[in-house]
């Protein structure tokens, strides 16, 4: 299959939408930022054309990536946990955020990771928790807002009942199950038309795009390139902040 055959379907359903006179609402969201690297400038200039929410490690980061920020226009902070630290046992999933630990040990850690990026990144912030591996413990969810967090953000299709807003990403440019990186285009390009396809009824919910950029290998920034001049300027797709979707 050539690269324009496996990007026809993307093609297809944008032309769906915007025969339709609608667009599909997008949004990109990257894990793990902490410091300026090759990687992290590869991924914010891929991105210019739209807007990215970098989700950001508060115990490891500091002034290094403020100043490397400070030369970009498209990018959002959010809190991605406290450390990215594991917590759970050997035969368990990783988590951070669980039941492993004092709950207000770990709500203790979120606050001052929110308030540590907020001083860091104070017109960037978006107070968004994005918990590591998207993984966070329910019993925690309803503390979330007397934290000062306005927004959740794991992975997966929104749930209704949820105690704080959920602002959720569906299609992982890595990971998916039993495989990690380098993942064939045209299944990305399948899940991501299924997630249109899915909205093209009532269903309004945004579609996520995330992204790791220090694990990036060339499968990875080559999909992301694709993308981003496969919708960029198409009037079946619309970029938008994380911002500008918590507002709606």
């Amino acid at each position: 299959m050539t690269n324009n055959e496996t990007w026809a379907p993307l093609r297809h359903e944008l032309d769906r939408w915007q025969a339709a006179g609608r667009a599909a609402r997008l949004w990109l969201r990257d894990d793990d930022a902490i410091e300026p690297t090759e990687a992290l400038d590869t991924l914010l200039e891929l991105t210019r054309p739209m807007p990215l929410t970098l989700a950001v490690i508060p115990s490891c980061t500091g002034e290094r990536l403020v100043g490397r920020l400070s030369r970009e226009d498209h990018v959002l902070v959010a809190v991605h946990g406290w450390a990215h630290k594991n917590h759970a046992g050997p035969e368990e999933k990783k988590q951070e955020l669980g039941a492993h630990r004092p709950a207000d040990l770990v709500l203790g850690e979120l606050q001052e990771g929110l308030s540590a990026l907020g001083k860091l990144h104070p017109r960037r912030l978006v107070p968004m928790l994005v918990p590591p591996w998207n993984r966070i413990s329910e019993p925690l969810i309803p503390n979330l807002a007397e934290l000062g967090f306005e927004a959740l953000s794991t992975f997966g299709r929104v749930k209704a009942g949820s105690a704080i807003r959920l602002l959720n990403t569906h299609v992982d440019v890595v990971n998916t199950r039993g495989q990690r990186g380098n993942r064939p285009h045209a299944d990305l390009v399948a899940e991501l038309v299924a997630e249109l396809d899915a909205r093209f009824g009532n269903d309004n919910e945004p579609i996520g795009i995330l992204t790791h950029h220090l694990v990036h290998g060339a499968a990875e920034w080559d999909f992301l390139a694709r993308l981003v001049e496969e919708t960029g300027n198409h009037p079946g797709a619309d970029w938008l902040s994380a911002h500008d979707l918590l507002k709606t």
